[in-house]
């Protein structure tokens, strides 16, 4: 070969190592399931050593995640409690209902016509009218503007309760004043089921009311000044899911007697 001539080219095979291709990202997926099994273990362990209640509100959770049956939860925080009202609870709502009522423009007003309290049947709220009207215009169901505002607030804070709510209405034993042969029966029942609509118009679901009842003057506030005006009310009764044992009623009906044989 003579000392022009071109050396032949040299070829250089680079073989690529397919192991790094193939596992380079596996650490990630492992170390992503050791830290999710760290997390499922601290939730237990942190489960193991909660209260009952937590522990209820838990597994409330997981038999019902939607929320929709009993919206069981562990915390009073926000406008939605998420509790179910039991006997044991009952007092926390009216804390609550207490607390959003000094929160109304005209609370200083009405303070004295609204009355919460926690009864053998649940949570009773009731709307005291005053001579010249309070919540409803007298003499009629319109509901004044700071009934509306009260109602729509009772609303916001039972919306997301289970419990069946009563409404009823209440007037003093004055004879209504109608040629129409409207009457106090019609008057208290008509304001009950106007503040039905206007709590079912602000959140409170349809299947929530268990029962619309005017009593006219049969249930006197105040039964020795039949005159009063605030025996004019409306009462809104947050039931107890279950009777508690130690309301129950100490009397009841006697049963029927075995017919002879």
């Amino acid at each position: 070969m003579g000392t022009g001539a071109i050396p032949p080219p040299i070829i250089v095979v680079r073989r690529k190592k397919g192991h790094g291709g193939h596992h380079g990202g596996a650490w990630k997926v492992a170390y992503a399931d050791f830290v999710t099994a760290m997390m499922a273990l601290f939730i237990v362990l942190w489960l193991l050593s909660s209260d009952d209640k937590v522990k209820k509100a838990v597994g409330g959770y997981f038999q019902d995640p939607t929320g929709t049956g009993k919206m069981a939860g562990s915390n009073m925080a926000g406008a939605g409690l998420g509790l179910e009202m039991t006997s044991e609870n009952m007092s926390k709502l009216k804390e609550k209902i207490d607390a959003a009522l000094k929160e109304l423009p005209k609370f200083e007003q009405m303070k004295n016509n609204v009355q919460v309290t926690v009864t053998n049947e649940g949570l009773r709220i009731e709307l005291l009218e005053k001579e010249s009207g309070m919540f409803f215009e007298s003499g009629n169901a319109k509901p004044s503007p700071q009934g509306t505002e009260l109602i729509r607030m009772l609303a916001t804070q039972l919306s997301s309760l289970p419990n069946k709510l009563l409404i009823e209405g209440h007037t003093d034993a004055k004879p209504y004043a109608s040629e129409a042969g409207y009457t106090n029966w019609e008057l208290s029942a008509d304001r009950a089921n106007c503040a039905r609509r206007i709590l079912q118009e602000s959140g409170i679901q349809s299947n929530r009311v268990g029962q619309v009842r005017g009593f006219a003057d049969q249930q006197l506030r105040l039964p020795a000044e039949p005159f009063d005006p605030s025996n004019r009310r409306v009462s809104v009764l947050v039931q107890y899911r279950e009777i508690p044992q130690n309301h129950a009623d100490p009397h009841p009906p006697p049963k029927a007697a075995a017919p002879p044989h």
